[in-house]
């Protein structure tokens, strides 16, 4: 993506960019590809989570994508500066990385199938980064949003994590933490990929494989079915 200009650590509260008491701009609040509200309030029966796979623009296609995806918005999540712009965030300072809340059904997928894609489809053993896209603003994240959602997030990363170890990769890096206020990004980066079907995508799996347990799966990993592709 544009605009490499982060940082090398996190900022603090106190060293945070200011931000607003309001966004800097308007978004339509319609996704562009199945025409459902990317804002809420949503349908009753749906349920909401957020990830951090790198560089936005991709990881939204891949939820949008899934059965049982009811909508799909990119944001910044997980720091310190409200309403923060694209270009604030790039510059490391505000604590936010590039993240995609996920609308679903629980009644057509999984929070379980939403993990699955979270750990096929990127790595999340890079600290602070995706591929070729460095700083802060890129690392991986898993904010839940309910307590069953975390539990299944912590065994997820149990279950994989030692997928990860029996391959000899390093350990996962991703950020686990409750969802904090989700700030929109701008109306062009909102299923940017689906209005620009030939932009930048730099996501990209470790090729090691693990079926992840579900909700109710006992919690030791020995069962997970792990093994690894071309290394």
């Amino acid at each position: 993506m544009l605009f490499h200009r982060s940082k090398p650590a996190m900022p603090t509260a106190e060293t945070a960019l200011p931000g607003r008491p309001e966004p800097a701009f308007a978004i339509s609040g319609v996704h562009a590809v199945n025409g459902h509200p990317i804002v809420p309030p949503f349908p009753e029966e749906m349920e909401t989570a957020i990830f951090a796979m790198g560089c936005f623009w991709g990881a939204e296609r891949i939820f949008w994508r899934l059965p049982g995806v009811f909508s799909t918005a990119v944001g910044y999540a997980g720091g310190f500066t409200p309403n923060p712009t694209y270009e604030e965030t790039c510059t490391g300072l505000t604590g936010h990385t590039e993240a995609v809340l996920v609308v679903f059904d629980p009644a057509q997928t999984t929070y379980r199938d939403l993990l699955q894609a979270f750990f096929d489809e990127h790595d999340p053993t890079q600290v602070d980064g995706q591929g070729n896209d460095h700083g802060t603003q890129y690392r991986s994240a898993i904010y839940w949003t309910t307590p069953e959602q975390e539990q299944e997030a912590r065994a997820a990363v149990d279950a994989f994590g030692a997928a990860l170890a029996a391959a000899g990769r390093r350990p996962i890096a991703s950020e686990l933490a409750p969802a904090g206020e989700f700030f929109y990004a701008e109306e062009y980066h909102q299923q940017y990929l689906h209005k620009v079907p030939n932009g930048y995508c730099g996501l990209q799996g470790t090729g090691v494989v693990c079926q992840l347990p579900g909700p109710t799966a006992d919690l030791d990993v020995s069962d997970a079915a792990i093994s690894e592709e071309a290394r």
